[in-house]
């Protein structure tokens, strides 16, 4: 064990963090993150429809369509974000606003052929939306790369008499121009499907997520990460596609997608924080470790609303007692969860779109499930994590009570 943590201290960690602060996965990241007021207010106008959907009240107003202008524009809005920040991170600022404005120009005429297709032009078809999120990216990342190539490109001398703000417009037609045509030349004119070729790539990933394997893999992998450390924010780019197009396929289709933030956030799985650590608080709060019980105190009103980095970077990170529970959790926890929903079919799967993940539990499982058995089933995974927590913990709590007693002499 001591083998393996120095590997992951002095050989694994370093290269993860130099990925965690490349500048595409942090453009990625904050792009996303970026969009969180339009996802958590399409979570509120979601829950609003519920009332007409359910007990179709008469005259109620159709929420699914403040639904559709917030929740189905989120690739239309990726698309223009990420290569604006990247700009921006490139000290590129003059070129940011038309580089995103390329972007999604870019996107949609990739997306055109597909809206044609189907027979819905206009502003409803779902490449705008969560479907088209992988597609947009793509775009996205493409359009900031060729915007970055004549970042510092320029027809006209320093010493040019030409006001700056008309250099600016001159020198950007260039790269609008080589990213508008090559998209164009593409899709309308070779006819290469480039939409349905990304999805067709990334598909088989959201496909393997959706599997009992799948499932605990992606979790695992959260813990993993975060027990070093690193945040599970490092994902985002990958899994919060993937989770959006999940949930609203559950929410509007219809679907049984169990890999969704829901799930794992608002219904089930992270009661506390990442691999759910809300027992684990509790049990700092009770511990006769001076230490750990200031620790407890400090993290137990974060840790109700699923806030666990103080508990966490101070009691988990780097500290082998405690990293392994919390990668057990992140294995047995979501095969508890898939065997009490798609086996035995005990509790449901969330349809409602609740991406507000700092609500306390069982409150957001309520919200989210509306069942008793739902609140039950996290119950039983908040029993589970803490007899999984509690002999490692104890082993800690013993040594940090070794440490104090000279203290207390």
């Amino acid at each position: 064990m001591n083998k393996l943590i120095e590997w992951l201290k002095n050989d694994f960690s370093p290269k993860m963090n130099k990925v965690n602060n490349n500048v595409w996965v942090i453009t990625l990241k904050d792009s996303v993150m970026q969009l969180l007021p339009f996802i958590l207010l399409g979570s509120v106008f979601c829950l609003l429809t519920i009332p007409g959907d359910v007990y179709h009240i008469k005259n109620y107003p159709d929420f699914w369509v403040p639904f559709g202008w917030t929740m189905g524009m989120l690739s239309l809005l990726v698309s223009f974000l990420i290569p604006f920040n990247l700009m921006e991170k490139k000290k590129l600022r003059k070129q940011r606003f038309i580089a995103g404005c390329t972007s999604l120009v870019t996107f949609l005429i990739i997306v055109t052929p597909q809206v044609v297709k189907d027979g819905t032009v206009g502003f409803t078809h779902s490449s705008l939306g969560t479907g088209g999120m992988f597609v947009a990216i793509i775009a996205a990342m493409i359009t900031g790369y060729i915007m970055g190539l004549f970042g510092k490109f320029s027809f006209f001398k320093e010493d040019s008499v030409i006001p700056d703000f008309v250099r600016s417009w001159f020198d950007s037609m260039l790269p609008i121009g080589v990213t508008i045509v090559l998209a164009w030349v593409l899709v309308d004119l070779v006819h290469i499907d480039i939409y349905n070729i990304i999805l067709n790539i990334f598909m088989p990933l959201a496909n393997v997520v959706e599997t009992p394997w799948g499932f605990m893999l992606i979790l695992f992998i959260s813990c993993f990460l975060y027990s070093m450390g690193i945040s599970s924010w490092i994902l985002t780019p990958v899994t919060k596609p993937i989770f959006l197009a999940a949930i609203m396929a559950n929410a509007t289709a219809g679907a049984h997608n169990i890999v969704t933030a829901e799930t794992i956030y608002s219904a089930y799985l992270w009661v506390g924080g990442v691999a759910c650590t809300l027992p684990l608080a509790i049990m700092h709060l009770l511990s006769k470790s001076t230490k750990l019980k200031a620790l407890g105190r400090a993290s137990l009103v974060p840790s109700i609303f699923n806030i666990n980095e103080p508990l966490v970077f101070g009691s988990i990170v780097w500290n082998p007692i405690m990293m392994l529970p919390m990668w057990i959790n992140g294995l047995i926890l979501p095969l508890i969860v898939w065997i009490g929903t798609k086996v035995i079919h005990f509790g449901p799967i969330p349809k409602v779109v609740f991406d507000m993940w700092y609500v306390p539990f069982p409150i957001s499982t309520w919200i989210t499930t509306g069942t008793i058995t739902g609140i039950i089933l996290m119950l039983i995974v908040v029993a589970v994590a803490t007899m999984i927590w509690y002999p490692f913990f104890k082993t800690y709590e013993k040594q940090e009570l070794e440490k104090e007693l000279p203290q207390t002499n």
